[in-house]
């Protein structure tokens, strides 16, 4: 087959970068051989007739896709794909099955199963099925550095975005913000979804999600960062992937502040950035979040209640005794012809703004299209303020926007 570990992940996944392996498992030979031709070259592809013959195979030095074909997309088929899956938590796992339920998607994913497709299935599906997978087993650290970006097992980079008033455009930031970091980051990039009521993310990216948070607490007694993987929505114009807010605002009771922790924490074990949107309040979920943060970007606009409640935010950010070098101040609409100049609300915070961001009525086009402003209108002073946001935590990194146009450039450092 074509696919390489480079071509899929941008990256080798060993130090020769070796071929990516692929396998397809059925009992029934004629849909094994079909889905070994769908993959390429039926002799690129390696064959077996059960689960339990692929367990044997030993070459866990490359990297390996396994394709589960429609007989084993059944109670038994999935308890023998879980044993592979926890004998070789480095690999990919696919199903492909006659009919698609619910219930067999949740069976699906208990077994480590990362991706799930109707029976019969097109070429190009897939193989967009399996690029998708092949992509995932670069960030799951099971040994020592690949070298792809220093220390594959270094920590990633938790930033919360931040507001104390509603309508500051903080989503807007956030999905901007975290779309910018995912085209510099050869290393995955997630943005979640914590305002667990009323969480917009999604919405403003357009996606539909199969899962969100909720399914991730739910799973809390089995987490791992395979399991995580699976569930994370992934942006396909920005490579960005996501975890959405619960569907519904009940939902949000069942998640606590622990749980968000440990998911966090989960992340960023295996991503380079991990972008938080809050909502508008100090609960306990947005504390714990906070106080795990590298950090915090609070988000004001040029209004007088909205500068009020940004002082008490960040009063009951210094009572959490959260350090000002983790603080950036970010002013949104900061060319607002409102009376009130940039440096008088500085001087009222006591904080001089980090990044501000100009209007521009791009911003709520892309979010009526479903695209960050930064992919939708990168031309834009206020997409490349966003760019220039991103530069600022990946320390001067290239990014692929294109030139801001002529005008000022509304961005400052702390």
């Amino acid at each position: 087959m074509a696919i390489s570990t480079p071509d899929v992940w941008g990256s080798p996944g060993s130090a020769d970068g070796e071929r990516l392996t692929l396998v397809v498992v059925d009992p029934d030979p004629k849909l094994r051989t079909r889905l070994a031709l769908q993959l390429g070259e039926e002799s690129d592809v390696v064959t077996y007739p059960e689960v339990a013959a692929l367990v044997e195979y030993q070459s866990a030095t490359r990297p390996l896709v396994a394709v589960f074909g429609p007989g084993l997309a059944d109670g038994q088929g999935l308890a023998e794909i879980e044993r592979f899956t926890r004998t070789r938590p480095d690999a990919g796992a696919i199903l492909v099955a006659a009919e698609l339920s619910t219930n067999l998607l949740q069976q699906a994913l208990r077994a480590g199963v990362r991706d799930v497709l109707g029976a019969p299935t097109e070429s190009t599906s897939l193989i967009e099925s399996v690029e998708r997978v092949a992509r995932t087993l670069n960030v799951v650290p099971t040994g020592p550095s690949t070298g792809a970006e220093g220390d594959a097992a270094e920590m990633g980079r938790v930033i919360t975005v931040s507001s104390t008033k509603g309508g500051s455009g903080k989503s807007v930031v956030a999905t901007n913000l975290a779309a910018a970091l995912a085209r510099r980051s050869s290393r995955p990039v997630v943005l979640v979804d914590a305002d667990l009521q009323f969480g917009d993310v999604a919405v403003m990216l357009r996606l539909v999600t199969p899962h969100t948070i909720v399914d991730a607490v739910s799973a809390q007694g089995r987490l791992d960062a395979q399991y995580l993987q699976s569930l994370l929505v992934r942006h396909e114009p920005s490579g960005l992937l996501v975890l959405p807010a619960p569907l519904e605002p009940s939902f949000a009771e069942r998640v606590s502040a622990a749980d968000m922790t440990r998911i966090v924490e989960i992340l960023r074990s295996f991503c380079a950035f991990v972008v938080i949107d809050t909502p508008a309040q100090f609960n306990d979920v947005v504390i714990a979040l906070i106080e795990r943060s590298d950090d915090i970007l609070m988000v004001a606009g040029l209004d007088i209640p909205n500068i009020k409640n940004t002082k008490l935010g960040l009063q009951t950010l210094r009572l959490l005794e959260v350090g000002e070098e983790k603080l950036t101040l970010l002013l949104n609409r900061a060319d607002s012809k409102v009376q009130l100049d940039v440096g008088e609300v500085e001087r009222t915070l006591g904080l001089r703004a980090g990044c501000l961001v100009p209007s521009d009525i791009a911003v709520p086009q892309s979010v009526n299209k479903g695209a960050p402003v930064v992919l939708d209108a990168p031309r834009t002073e206020v997409a490349r303020a966003f760019e220039l946001l991103a530069e600022r935590f990946t320390g001067g990194a290239a990014a692929p926007a294109a030139p801001a146009r002529k005008g000022r450039l509304l961005f400052g450092r702390a």
